[in-house]
């Protein structure tokens, strides 16, 4: 359909670089709570493993990164929750901001210094992503027609909006934290509300855009209920945050052998059960398969046709391949980060060296750097830009190199430290790999997916990150700073990203043939 300039018509007009309005509300929304996500990731397992009289928790590596891989994982794993509410009951608008207020909450929680508010804080930042992450990217794309050769570069901007806030994260909740912990955890807090403030205001932008098949409340609460009703949300709400905390407390004293400890053996209705096996290999593999089985049976309700699952087929590919790139990229936060305050030269003066969290802005900057030339690559070939499975298979390729190029400054490493110039390397090639993977792939989630399942694979796409993030977690348990280990940790994870992207290359053809003919492709309008 042509689009004419109407601030009611989403797709309309191009206000924002060239783009719908609405784009620009998202854009900021987004930055700011990637603010508070990555400054808050950037010095976590760092507080976690910081000696006790530093304000640290004083956890040893292996312990807080099992930690940090589960936390990391639930991030991503339950926008396929909040995706599938959104798509049936309360749209992606409402979904979004219910997250932001649930993350802001979560932040503060973790500004305060008792263990069962750390383990609420870590909770509520997830919970809350799950409703806000595939939501908001969902709005992204019912911005444009299926058939929009803008649609890529949308993304590219928003991805650029993403990093715009991982860029500032670090150096804002970073440096505070090296005076206290908790500032810098509080400071992701007020990041977040700047966002939920921001996309309040913002709404005008975004009108048709996100909204419920059906209007769950209005059909279910008369105007005399609605008070009633969030009142009751409100106690319930409360009531959340007291158990958590209660049952954090508990835990805490009951089970102090978890805090900081590898395997912990419990003894559960007269059966062994051990705690450390049960987060590691049982808990994330069970919600990957039940995260498969949800879409299978979504499938089924919405009666989807041949064609439908052919799509959806290609959505499952690329997630495997997108977790095999997670995987790698993830570390960031975690081995990159300790090899960064381990193994790097960051000394800058004789009597000051940078915190380590600011190496978290490296990769962001180069993301804001280049994401408006990739943007502009995508738009200037048109038809003739590479497939989504070929950017796919060229990240991951990019991925793994920086990963040859972490063994080899692992193997000059010696006793002492590297040069900060052989991270920066590293992360400029991660750029270009996340570039030509996370901003296309949400693209292609939102044009690949069926009408009422957008949100719902959009959470397939964020489970891909779980999953990624989840394996990267173990993998840097294994982290020591030392030299043959690391170099043998580092090169493994090359060979794995480098064998993905060549096993999807040749895999081209036969995704190829799963596609449906354009003819078949139904856009998708605004509700």
């Amino acid at each position: 359909m042509s689009a004419t300039v109407n601030d009611l018509n989403p797709k309309a007009g191009r206000e924002f670089f060239g783009h719908p309005k609405g784009l620009s509300t998202l854009f900021m929304t987004e930055m700011w709570e990637r603010l508070s996500y990555y400054g808050m990731r950037a010095i976590l397992l760092l507080y976690m493993t910081a000696e006790l009289q530093k304000g640290g928790l004083g956890w040893d590596v292996r312990s807080a990164a099992a930690i940090y891989g589960l936390y990391t994982s639930s991030v991503w794993f339950l926008p396929l929750i909040g995706g599938w509410i959104a798509d049936r009951y309360i749209g992606a608008k409402r979904a979004t901001l219910i997250g932001g207020i649930i993350i802001t909450a979560g932040h503060f929680l973790l500004a305060f210094p008792p263990i069962p508010f750390f383990y609420a804080g870590l909770i509520f930042v997830s919970v809350g992503t799950g409703f806000l992450k595939s939501n908001i990217s969902k709005m992204v794309g019912d911005l444009y027609e299926k058939e929009d050769e803008r649609r890529d570069a949308g993304f590219s901007i928003f991805y650029m909006g993403i990093n715009t806030g991982a860029l500032l994260a670090p150096f804002v909740c970073g440096t505070l934290a090296v005076y206290n912990w908790h500032w810098g955890f509080a400071a992701a807090g007020v990041g977040m509300l700047f966002g939920v403030i921001q996309y309040v205001l913002g709404l005008r932008n975004l009108r048709g855009v996100g909204e419920p098949p059906v209007d769950y409340f209005a059909e279910n609460l008369k105007p005399k209920q609605s008070s009633a009703y969030i009142a009751q949300m409100a106690t319930v709400l409360a009531l959340t945050i007291i158990t958590i905390i209660v049952l954090g407390s508990s835990a805490n004293s009951l089970f102090p052998s978890l805090i900081g400890k590898e395997d912990t053996v419990l003894n559960f209705l007269g059966l062994a059960f051990n705690f450390s096996i049960a987060i590691k290999y049982v808990l994330m593999p069970v919600v990957l398969v039940a995260g498969l089985i949800a879409v299978f049976l979504t499938g089924l309700q919405d009666k989807l046709t041949t064609d439908d699952w052919k799509r959806i087929g290609i959505i499952l590919i690329l997630f495997a391949f997108a977790t095999i790139f997670w995987m790698g990229y993830e570390q960031a936060g975690s081995s990159l980060n300790l090899f960064a305050e381990q193994s790097t030269n960051r000394q800058i003066t004789t009597t000051w060296e940078f915190p380590t969290a600011w190496f978290q802005s490296v990769s962001p900057f180069f993301i804001v750097t280049f994401a408006p030339l990739f943007a502009w690559v995508w738009v200037a070939l048109g038809k003739r830009q590479p497939s989504e499975e070929l950017k796919f298979s060229i990240g991951l390729v990019l991925t793994g190199l920086g990963y040859v190029v972490l063994a080899y400054a692992s193997s000059i490493l010696g006793g002492g430290k590297v040069s900060t110039w052989w991270l920066v390397i590293v992360y400029l090639l991660h750029t270009w790999g996340e570039l030509c993977i996370s901003p296309v792939g949400l693209s292609a989630m939102t044009k690949l997916a069926p009408a009422k399942m957008v949100s719902l694979m959009l959470g397939v796409w964020f489970l891909s990150i779980s999953m990624g993030s989840y394996f990267g977690g173990l993998v840097a348990g294994n982290f020591e700073p030392d030299q043959s280990v690391l170099v043998s940790i580092f090169t493994k994870v090359a060979v794995v990203l480098i064998g993905g992207g060549v096993v999807l290359f040749l895999l081209l053809p036969l995704i190829k043939k799963l596609y449906s003919k354009p003819a078949d492709v139904v856009p998708v309008e605004p509700a």
